[in-house]
């Protein structure tokens, strides 16, 4: 398989595609991310991630091959994006706690010729989190980058997390499974 671009800077997304052994270089985009004024939520990731490639596309060889993601966390049909600060993680998480809520990522692969999109949705159902754990958390984690305010693979994904449905890679940020699959049409 020839180097695809990923266009993003997250850690968590190049060490699948490092997992999947899909060859790559990073090239973060720096699209704003500004949503539409009355689109849907379940529309907003592929939208970003569209965005994300369409502005690396042009910075890249026409036959290169960019992957770009975004993922959401939904809860009660409203977005939660990345925490502000401690009281906002703080407040994402206790209204996660032991409700069910979605991951919707939406990937773009694209080249000069061709666009494929797509959102990949897994529900998610946590125990009930205390208060305690909740703020342990956050303290040794620091879950600031990250829309819900937490990482499955980290501390409260493996004790708070009761089951998902769907794909657990697509709750750390990519498909990959997926991702490997349409990658062949290439």
């Amino acid at each position: 398989m020839d180097r695809i671009i990923l266009a993003s800077a997250s850690p968590r997304r190049k060490l699948l595609l490092e997992w999947a052994e899909i060859p790559f270089d990073t090239m973060p985009s720096e699209a704003d991310e500004l949503i539409p004024d009355g689109m849907q939520v379940s529309e907003i990731p592929v939208f970003l991630a569209s965005q994300k490639a369409a502005l690396v596309r042009k910075k890249v060889s026409p036959g290169k091959v960019i992957l770009a993601a975004d993922t959401i966390v939904v809860l009660d049909q409203q977005m939660l994006g990345k925490p502000q600060d401690r009281a906002d993680a703080i407040r994402m998480l206790s209204h996660l706690s032991g409700r069910v809520h979605q991951v919707i990522t939406g990937v773009s692969l694209t080249n000069a010729t061709k666009e494929i999109l797509f959102a990949e949705t897994t529900r998610v159902r946590f125990h009930t989190l205390t208060r305690e754990g909740i703020e342990h958390y956050i303290d040794q984690y620091n879950p600031y980058d990250k829309a819900g305010a937490y990482a499955i693979q980290e501390w409260i994904g493996v004790t708070g997390i009761h089951s998902i449905d769907g794909d657990f890679y697509n709750v750390m940020g990519l498909p990959v499974s997926r991702v490997v699959q349409e990658l062949k049409s290439f």
